[in-house]
């Protein structure tokens, strides 16, 4: 596979898995870290420290509006709950070398 064809699949699969979360507003993001040790905000900071790789300068409230599909204020406001004690617990335990 050439390097321009490699580009090309990774980009859709990142927009895949993008659009997925969008549609997936009940996964929070505390479950993500949990299960996987990302989540939607590593992928906008992820995106921005990318765009800044190339010289695209980018703030990271526009980098988190491009993943999350509107404003993060906003998506906060319709789709984040508070976290459980199990989720912070979780986290804690998978996070205490960060």
């Amino acid at each position: 596979m050439d390097d321009k064809t490699q580009t090309e699949l990774e980009a859709a699969a990142f927009r895949t898995l993008v659009a997925h979360l969008r549609e997936r507003t009940d996964v929070q993001n505390i479950d993500l870290m949990n299960l996987a040790g990302f989540c939607r905000n590593c992928l906008s900071k992820w995106y921005r420290a990318a765009a800044e790789d190339k010289g695209i300068e980018m703030d990271y409230d526009a980098a988190r509006e491009l993943i999350y599909g509107m404003p993060y204020t906003d998506w906060k406001t319709k789709y984040q709950t508070e976290a459980t004690a199990e989720q912070k617990a979780a986290f804690e335990i998978s996070h205490k070398h960060d």
